[in-house]
């Protein structure tokens, strides 16, 4: 899959899971590579980025598997920002989905 289409879907992804419940990134890389080929150095970037403009907080939880794991937890913007994306999305896909249609539809004359 192109590399950038990639990277524009993945914050819906992310917003999309804290928006379920809150996570540590090695956590979301996880999930997301299960339907997504990501790699942890994508993530970790877009989740500082995504921090950084306000859509979610951290926190530290102790773990019992090592030290203290980072949880990124959606804010009220990140909630608004998730709803806004995913409509967009579904909007985007049912657009592009019309010209694939189409266009199958184009060749069989």
């Amino acid at each position: 899959m192109n590399i950038q289409f990639k990277k524009g879907v993945l914050e819906l992804c992310v917003l999309s899971m804290l928006f379920k419940k809150d996570c540590y990134g090695y956590e979301l890389v996880n999930k997301i590579s299960k339907n997504i080929a990501i790699s942890e150095g994508t993530i970790y970037p877009l989740l500082k980025r995504l921090k950084d403009e306000g859509f979610f907080t951290t926190y530290l939880e102790e773990s019992q598997e090592g030290p203290p794991r980072k949880y990124y937890k959606l804010t009220d913007q990140g909630v608004e920002t998730k709803l806004k994306l995913e409509k967009e999305w579904h909007s985007f896909v049912k657009g592009v989905n019309k010209i694939i249609e189409e266009g199958n539809r184009d060749d069989q004359k």
